[in-house]
């Protein structure tokens, strides 16, 4: 038998059995098939061709399909900018565990995808995003800004100290992704038109004047007998509403900038600190340029690098002879950006906005001048710089006062964290030695016991309560990580004891049962005189007269629109939802209202905001142009979710 097989391995069966082999290791790759596939994205997203929207995503047409991933270090980088602006957002109401639950987690990748799909649309439609338009957006933003200009400074001091930290050339691509996705939706809700007819009707139902008469009954004291029959329902129903309030017993440490010492700083601190910004405190050089980019793979071999910048110089060559360098850049360059522009990159400062060799050749020309050919990553590049702007820088004397503030300001943030972080390593040291490590800096343990949902001061806010009733605090008793109060104010505690929440027996919350039953039945009864007064006003009754017999009082409220916050949203919502009235068929309803009486109304008149010419012609086209927004949104949203119906989106649920 062995021999048998040993001929048919050369035969017919090995070539099918290797070809069976040949298909998994083509597909999956050999270290795949050996070892089983490692999920390293968060998301996989194949979208067919957009020449043929419907074709099969079976292999191998699925080979035509346009296939990108939202990788696990950007969807990790998108969920650690999110937290931090929610955490900025809600300050003390920042909820860290509802943060992270998997619903929220799914809604900012659903986020990330709807961007994504947006964006292969863009790139196979051909858009591209230029490098003038990258730069141009980073500079206006005002977190890069001091004194309403770009600092490079600044930006690189963000985004190195950003969490988790990004480099110029990462933020740009950020930056250019969003830019993608805007040319997208952004087209749409441009191109959205809102008709007339549609306008002018919204403006009408908003215009729309409703003549209400309102008969407010009022809660009636209900002093009958509670049977214990009753009680005892009630208290089961609603047994949540009857516990001892969860408290827990904590001892706890404030490490408080405002209560350190005034640090100090010397004259020599402050002009060290000067020379370290200078750049800060003027304006730096600035040069007008342009560029013709020659377009060469950076792994292009030495004849198309020589191709490439033998090119260069001869365009070089014609500029400094007298060529139009617009021109030249228009019929030459490979920047789609610029070179419609004639290659104008505006202004530029020496601020790492561009790459370096770029910028060095830029600044290391003698005023107005055509460089050489410069080589990049992007391929060679012949600059002229156009005109050049000296820069300015304030005396010291002019900002010593600044300056101070600053060195002030960074002395106490120093002490503060300084001390922070060394009450911390001796708590790391010697968890259990708590009051130990306060003493030995100055600090005192303060003890209180709080409730769940209440207190005073710190103890009130929602993180030191959410961390004062942790599980994990109650069960080990360790001391806490700082909590932060504000940027300058920490607190760190443990929990000594801690108390449940506990059913109260029926005897000891009797008397807030029976007054539970009787508020109930006050609004219920209420209700039923409501209900009548309107039932009877539909038959033709007068309000007036059912109000006055029930005890109800009566309001008139003419020319009630919805936006008048006037009553309760419920309440308006049933006004302008109760029907028009009609000859032999008045409009009335009831509504409750939040302390439980009720009220009965009647819609006496609609006059229809068609006729109201009281908008002014400028607030009706805002009001249209605010609805062509609205509609532009819409369609931008439309699109994006018929794209999630063309592609297959594969989510790593594991790795989220």
């Amino acid at each position: 038998m062995l021999q048998a097989l040993r001929e048919k391995s050369s035969g017919w069966v090995a070539t099918v059995i290797l070809g069976l082999l040949i298909v998994p290791f083509a597909l999956l790759g050999i270290g795949d098939y050996m070892t089983g596939r490692a999920e390293n994205y968060a998301v996989r997203i194949k979208l067919p061709p957009s020449w043929w929207q419907s074709a099969p995503s079976i292999w191998p047409v699925s080979k035509l399909w346009d296939e990108e991933e939202i990788s696990l270090q950007d969807y990790r980088i998108r969920l650690d900018i999110e937290r931090n602006q929610a955490r900025q957002a809600q300050g003390e109401q920042f909820d860290s565990r509802a943060f992270e639950s998997l619903e929220n987690k799914r809604r900012i990748l659903d986020v990330m995808i709807d961007e994504r799909l947006a964006q292969m649309v863009a790139r196979e439609a051909g858009v591209v995003i230029p490098d003038e338009l990258v730069r141009r957006t980073i500079q206006n933003y005002p977190q890069f800004q001091v004194d309403g200009k770009f600092n490079a400074q600044r930006y690189q001091a963000m985004l190195s100290g950003a969490n988790p930290p990004m480099t110029p050339r990462t933020f740009e691509g950020t930056v250019r992704d969003d830019l993608l996705t805007v040319a997208v939706t952004g087209s749409l809700a441009r191109s959205a038109f809102v008709s007339k007819p549609y306008g002018e009707r919204l403006a009408s139902m908003l215009l729309e004047k409703r003549d209400v008469v309102v008969a407010h009954v009022e809660l009636k004291p209900d002093v009958a007998e509670v049977a214990a029959a009753d009680i005892e329902a009630w208290y089961k129903a609603h047994s949540d509403e009857y516990k001892s309030p969860e408290t827990a017993t904590l001892e706890y440490v404030e490490v408080n900038a405002a209560t350190l010492p005034e640090p100090t700083a010397d004259e020599a601190q402050l002009r060290a600190r000067y020379e370290q910004q200078k750049d800060k405190f003027g304006t730096p050089e600035q040069r007008l340029v342009s560029h013709i980019l020659i377009e060469v793979d950076a792994a292009a071999g030495a004849d198309g690098q020589k191709a490439a910048q033998e090119k260069a110089a001869k365009l070089a060559a014609q500029a400094r002879a007298g060529a139009d360098f617009a021109a030249l850049a228009k019929a030459n360059s490979a920047d789609a950006g610029s070179a419609q522009n004639g290659g104008d990159l505006g202004w530029i400062e020496r601020n790492g906005m561009m790459v370096k060799p770029f910028e060095d050749a830029v600044f290391s020309t003698e005023g107005v001048a055509i460089t050489d050919p410069v080589k990049s990553d992007f391929g060679w590049h012949v600059i002229q710089v156009r005109e050049v702007r000296a820069g300015q820088t304030r005396s010291f004397d002019e900002v010593r006062d600044e300056l101070a503030r600053e060195e002030l300001a960074n002395g106490r943030e120093r002490a503060y964290n300084e001390l922070l972080g060394a009450l911390v390593d001796d708590l790391m040291k010697n968890p259990a030695g708590f009051a130990e490590a306060a003493a030995k800096h100055g600090l005192a343990v303060q003890k209180a016991t709080v409730t769940q949902g209440a207190g005073d001061g710190i103890l009130a806010l929602p993180a030191v309560q959410r961390e004062a009733f942790s599980e994990s605090r109650i069960q080990s008793g360790s001391v806490s990580d700082p909590v932060n109060i504000t940027a300058d104010h920490s607190v760190l505690l443990r929990v000594l004891s801690h108390q449940p929440q506990q059913p109260l027996a029926l005897e000891q919350v009797r008397e807030r049962v029976v007054a539970a039953v009787r508020a109930d039945r006050a609004s219920k009864a209420a209700e039923k005189t409501a209900t009548a007064i309107a039932a009877a006003v539909r038959k033709g009754e007068a309000l007036s007269a059912q109000a006055e017999a029930a005890g109800a009082r009566v309001q008139e409220m003419p020319g009630m629109m919805r936006h008048m916050p006037l009553i309760t949203a419920e309440a308006m919502k049933a006004i302008f939802s109760a029907p028009r009235p009609a000859a032999g068929a008045p409009s009335a309803s009831q509504v409750e209202m939040p302390d439980g009486s009720w009220i009965a109304f009647q819609i006496k008149a609609v006059h229809d905001g068609k006729d109201d010419q009281s908008m002014p012609a400028a607030e009706r086209q805002m009001l249209r142009q605010q609805l062509v927004v609205s509609s532009g949104n819409q369609s931008a949203m439309g699109v994006v979710a018929r794209l999630r119906k063309q592609a297959v989106i594969a989510v790593s649920e594991s790795q989220l």
